[in-house]
C-alpha cells in the first residue's frame, strides 16, 4: 500500500514587493520572513493587507516585483507555479463536479509521471488520511461541505509537496464544522511533518493551528511570533486589537532602569518589561480576562462604575466606567455578585498589562 510521504522544505522572502499593473500602491511592500521545513505559519489579517497576495506568490501565481522568493534554499522567484513543487487547497475548494472523489484525488497524480497503479494506491492513502475511506465513488455534491474540503486537502497530500498552501480553507463552513477540520488539518501537519502556509482572518483559527503566526497590515509584517507571543505580548494597538480583544489605556512611563519601566495608570503603578519605551506618555495593552474587577476601594485598584454586566453562559462580561476610559472585563465567576451601577475597583492581573507602541 502506498503512503503519503513528507517532502518538507523552507520558504524564504528576501525583501519582497508586489505591485499590481500601474499601480503605484505595493500590495505587499518589501517583505522578509522564513518559514522552517515541517511548521505551519499562519498568515493572519485583515481583507486586503497582502496576506493571500504573499501566499499566491509562494504558489507561484503571482510573480514578484522585486526580492527573491526560496523554496528548499532554491531560488524559484521567476519559476511559474508549474515547476514549483507547491499545492494548494483554495477557499472554493476547486473540485470537478463530474468526477467521483477518487478521480477528484488522483487528478494531479495523473499529470505528474504517477504510473496507474501507484496513482490509485497513493489516491486511496490520500483518502484514508483524511478519513474518507469508502467514498471514492461519491460526486462531491453527495458531500457534505466538511468532506468536500478533506477530498480537496487529499488531493493536495498524494502529490507530496515540498509546501502545502491553504487560502481560507474554513470560511464556508460552519462554527462547529470550522473547528473539527482545522483540528484535523492540524494532525495531518503534525503527523507528516509537512511545511504548510495558512492564510485565514480568523484570529482564533489562527491561534489553534499555528506554530508562527505571521499578522500583517497595509502590506508589511506587523508582528511575526508564536500564538502565545502575539496574544499574551503585542507589540502594537493593532496587533492588541486584532488577536483577540483589547483594552488599549494612555499611561505614563516614569522611569526606565535595566529595561524595565515604572508605569502610571491613574492611582496604580505598575512595573513593566520597557519593550525600548523611555520616560513618557505610553500606551498599555490588557486583554479583559488579564482585567480583575473588585470590590470598591479594593488595594491596587482604581475606582469604577459598572455600566453594565452580561451573562454569556461561561464567563461575565463587564463595562466598567473608570477615569482613564471606558473598560471591558471578562471573569470565569458566572456567580460573582455584581450588578450595574455599583461602584467597583478595577486592577491587572500580575502578567497582564503590556506596553505597546501607538
Amino acid at each position: 500500500m502506498a503512503e503519503i510521504k513528507s517532502n518538507a522544505a523552507s520558504v524564504e522572502f528576501k525583501n519582497v514587493t508586489k505591485i499590481y499593473g500601474k499601480s503605484k500602491v505595493p500590495a505587499v511592500n518589501d517583505i522578509s520572513l522564513f518559514i522552517e521545513a515541517g511548521k505551519l505559519v499562519t498568515l493572519l489579517g485583515p481583507s486586503g493587507c497582502g496576506k493571500t497576495t504573499t501566499l499566491r506568490m509562494i504558489a507561484g501565481l503571482e510573480l514578484a516585483t522585486a526580492g527573491q522568493i526560496l523554496i528548499g534554499g532554491a531560488d524559484v522567484t521567476r519559476l511559474p507555479a508549474t515547476d514549483r513543487d507547491v499545492s494548494m487547497v483554495f477557499q472554493s475548494y476547486a473540485l470537478f463536479p463530474h468526477m467521483t472523489v477518487r478521480e477528484n484525488v488522483e487528478y494531479g497524480l495523473k499529470f505528474s509521471g504517477f504510473d496507474k497503479k501507484d496513482t490509485v494506491d497513493k489516491a486511496k492513502a490520500g483518502l484514508e488520511l483524511v478519513g474518507l475511506a469508502g467514498f471514492g465513488d461519491r460526486l462531491p455534491s453527495e458531500l457534505s461541505g466538511g468532506q468536500q474540503q478533506r477530498v480537496a486537502v487529499a488531493r493536495a497530500l498524494v502529490l507530496e509537496p515540498q509546501v502545502l498552501l491553504f487560502d481560507e480553507p474554513l470560511s464556508n463552513l460552519d462554527a462547529k464544522l470550522r473547528r473539527h477540520v482545522r483540528e484535523e488539518i492540524r494532525e495531518i501537519q503534525q503527523k507528516l511533518g509537512l511545511t504548510v502556509v495558512y492564510v485565514t482572518h480568523d484570529q482564533e483559527e489562527a491561534l489553534a493551528v499555528s506554530d508562527r503566526i505571521i499578522v500583517m497590515n497595509n502590506a508589511v509584517i506587523a508582528q511575526d511570533g508564536t500564538p502565545r507571543d502575539l496574544y499574551d505580548a503585542p507589540s502594537n494597538a493593532f496587533v492588541a486589537d486584532f488577536i483577540g480583544e483589547a483594552n488599549i489605556f494612555d499611561c505614563e512611563v516614569s522611569d526606565v532602569k535595566k529595561d524595565v519601566a515604572m508605569v502610571e495608570i491613574g492611582a496604580i503603578s505598575l512595573k513593566l518589561p520597557a519593550r525600548g519605551h523611555r520616560p513618557g506618555k505610553a500606551k498599555l495593552a490588557v486583554r479583559p480576562s488579564r482585567i480583575d474587577i473588585r470590590k470598591a476601594g479594593a488595594a491596587r485598584t482604581v475606582p469604577g462604575t459598572l455600566e453594565k454586566v452580561t451573562y454569556v453562559g461561561s464567563h461575565l462580561e463587564f463595562i466598567v466606567d473608570t477615569e482613564f476610559g471606558t473598560v471591558f472585563a471578562v471573569s470565569p465567576d458566572v456567580d460573582a455578585p455584581f450588578e450595574p451601577g455599583q461602584a467597583v475597583g478595577v486592577g491587572f492581573a500580575e502578567r497582564g498589562p503590556v506596553l505597546i507602541t501607538g
